[in-house]
């Protein structure tokens, strides 16, 4: 077997991406959607593949995530959320629990998820960061959903080689 590499590929035409957005820290959470929907569309995601969905928080993304990804109707989904540490413990809580059950929800359907929850110790630290975590979460989507088709493609190809 020769070695090959795979080029990133970040043409996001046909793909369907999925949007989970949380409500709270409501200012951070559009700033991060309104800069993700801009790069989605610089990488040519029409409109009309794109579902956005808000829940009340960062808790609650994860089973928006998973009912999303039962559908099998996306290629990519993307958690958008902001949580900003406050005096209680709560604050890890949330950013742990959140965080493991997004990557919980790639893992168990096979489908990529840009995770686009910002954690941060201060608002300032989250408006400074949203627009740039925004904009990375969309490449992320569509070069994990290009990248995850192609090694499908791959599988298959192999699977009917072998049984061929």
């Amino acid at each position: 077997m020769s070695v090959g590499t795979y080029q990133i590929n970040l043409d996001g035409v046909g793909l369907r991406i999925g949007i989970v957005q949380a409500r709270f820290n409501e200012d951070v959470c559009h700033g991060l959607l309104s800069a993700c929907l801009a790069e989605l569309k610089h990488l040519n995601v029409d409109d009309e593949d794109i579902l956005h969905v808000t829940v009340p928080g960062a808790l609650e993304i994860p089973l928006a995530l998973r009912k999303m990804a039962e559908t099998m109707q996306f290629d990519a989904l993307i958690a958008i959320g902001a949580v900003i540490r406050g005096e209680t413990y709560h604050f890890e809580l949330v950013s742990n629990e959140s965080g493991a059950g997004i990557t919980r929800v790639g893992l168990d359907f096979g489908i990529p998820i840009a995770n686009a929850v910002l954690t941060t110790e201060t608002d300032e630290q989250a408006e400074v960061r949203m627009a740039e975590k925004g904009t990375d979460a969309a490449r992320v989507a569509v070069e994990m959903a290009n990248l995850t088709i192609a090694l499908d493609d791959l599988a298959e190809t192999t699977r009917l080689e072998v049984e061929g």
